[in-house]
């Protein structure tokens, strides 16, 4: 730990920006129920420049008393810390908002989170004060007391390690500050301890109910079988439950079907994150109605590679009873097709599986999902290779399921560019029209995730960050992908700024992410 420094009493008498004056006068910043800002006067007073220079509404998350925890000149502005924390019902709602000023106007706000930039939930029945904000290298130590005796600590990376002063390309702060990878990444390792998992846990499918995240995730053990394990979040980054058994195994009719039969098939070059052995792959999950749907890539270790459908009752699937129906196969036999997702509600009074996105978006629509006696299959064609050029010149397929915005459906997508960053698993985004979801609205110009974090290239395969999940918890995007075909990551953004700037502009970009 480096040496601790700059060691603060927080009031609301406000704290003075450093190395900074305004017309020759020290300036500070101050809370109370929004953020004023006074200048030194020539008789050493504190007066007033401006009252509510950030002034919440009632629908914000900062709309409770504001205390100000940290001012810092920066080449992008006055960037300006507070904290928002409030007690209610039994809970403390621990939230950091942040905000930048003109430093030729030091009144003028350039620009705000609408979501809050560090935010936990403690249960407590006491009240809750901000106390004192500790520099230890780059990162921040915060710490809350909770009634007389109790205090919480939390450490975070700085904010103003992640200013991009360097790219003129990315001088919006909103990118930088609004679209996030998790500082923790990642967040579900293989388990030594469960021959089930012992390698890789990754590509999780996700499910936002009963105030809870559900994570499925793809799992490969001693046995190099693919099978599907589960875990859940309350806040969306920490894992609070994680079951020591897997929850799906690829089986039909009492048999696994990666017991291969080498004399009856012909095999395929297939090996997907270690999987050798084949199993259950790259789950969706989507809940329609009360009934939980799981889409998954079928492999028997040998010859047959295929898009399967099973279901289970939202009650029993909360309940951890794992009465799967019998799977179907969804994708004719003697083909290849990967990155099947269904949509999360009817359209036109039809289920929607969404199966190709290159060269145009396919969709095929069904009047239901249950399995008949005849075979029936849905007939793809998939192109990779488009967009010569582009970030996505390699399109893969689609990712999570996709997520209904006011503006489109929006849905994430896996793609390379094999031109001039091969071999390189990288996110984009569309914005699907509501009512013809095969018209695309928008789409990004640049990858919104790319695999440059360690534990995004060391693992069974380097370069990857691929998404089967992503759901929406109140204003936010929580997207979580596999890193490296090894672990379990998650980042997101404030949804609305982001499907915004899909929309203006086709560029945004995730970076670090504090929960």
């Amino acid at each position: 730990m480096g040496e601790l420094i700059n060691k603060i009493k927080l009031n609301n008498t406000g704290l003075t920006v450093p190395n900074y004056l305004f017309k020759g006068n020290k300036v500070k910043y101050y809370g109370d129920f929004s953020v004023n800002v006074a200048f030194l006067d020539k008789k050493n007073n504190w007066k007033n420049l401006k009252s509510n220079v950030l002034e919440p509404d009632e629908n914000s998350f900062d709309k409770h008393s504001l205390t100000v925890i940290e001012t810092v000149l920066t080449a992008r502005g006055i960037m300006v810390v507070y904290d928002s924390s409030y007690q209610e019902r039994g809970i403390a709602y621990l939230n950091i908002g942040l905000a930048f000023f003109d430093p030729k106007k030091p009144d003028k706000l350039i620009w705000r989170n609408e979501s809050p930039f560090y935010s936990y939930e403690v249960k407590t029945d006491e009240d809750i004060i901000p106390n004192e904000t500790i520099f230890d290298g780059e990162e921040m130590i915060l710490t809350w007391k909770l009634g007389v005796e109790e205090e919480i600590e939390v450490r975070i990376p700085h904010p103003y390690i992640h200013l991009d002063t360097g790219s003129k390309k990315r001088s919006n702060l909103k990118k930088q500050f609004e679209v996030k990878r998790y500082y923790n990444n990642p967040i579900i390792k293989p388990k030594e301890e469960n021959n089930w998992e012992t390698k890789a846990t990754f590509n999780p499918a996700a499910l936002y109910t009963q105030d809870k995240i559900h994570l499925v995730y793809r799992a490969i053990g001693t046995n190099d079988v693919s099978v599907l394990g589960y875990a859940s979040s309350r806040d969306g980054f920490n894992i609070k439950e994680r079951l020591n058994y897997p929850i799906f195994l690829n089986r039909r009719g009492g048999k696994n079907i990666y017991n291969k039969d080498k004399s009856e098939k012909s095999p395929i070059s297939y090996i997907s994150g270690g999987g050798g052995e084949g199993g259950c792959e790259d789950p969706r999950i989507t809940l329609i109605d009360d009934t939980v749907y799981l889409t998954y890539t079928s492999f028997d270790g040998w010859g047959s590679l295929r898009m399967a459908l099973t279901s289970i009752s939202l009650k029993d699937f909360l309940d951890h009873e794992w009465n799967w129906e019998k799977p179907i196969m969804i994708s004719p036999p003697g083909e290849i097709h990967k990155n099947w997702v269904l949509f999360p509600e009817k359209i036109n009074g039809k289920f929607a599986v969404l199966h190709s996105i290159s060269p145009d978006i396919s969709i095929e629509y069904l009047e239901d999902l249950k399995p008949k006696k005849e075979k029936r299959y849905i007939k793809s064609f998939f192109s990779s290779v488009a967009n010569l050029g582009r970030w996505d010149s390699k399109i893969r397929g689609a990712g999570p399921p996709p997520i209904k915005t006011s503006k489109g459906w929006l849905l994430l997508y896996h793609a390379m560019d094999v031109f001039s960053d091969p071999d390189k698993y990288k996110l984009g985004a569309m914005l699907l029209d509501l009512k013809n979801p095969q018209k695309i609205i928008a789409r990004s110009k640049e990858p919104i995730l790319e695999p440059n974090e360690d534990y995004e290239n060391d693992g069974w395969k380097a370069g990857v960050s691929y998404s089967c999940g992503a759901v929406k918890k109140g204003n936010k995007l929580l997207i979580y992908y596999g890193g490296a075909d090894t672990v379990t990551c998650v980042a997101g953004t404030n949804l609305n700024i982001f499907v915004k700037e899909l929309l203006e502009t086709g560029k945004p970009k995730i970076n670090k992410l504090k929960h």
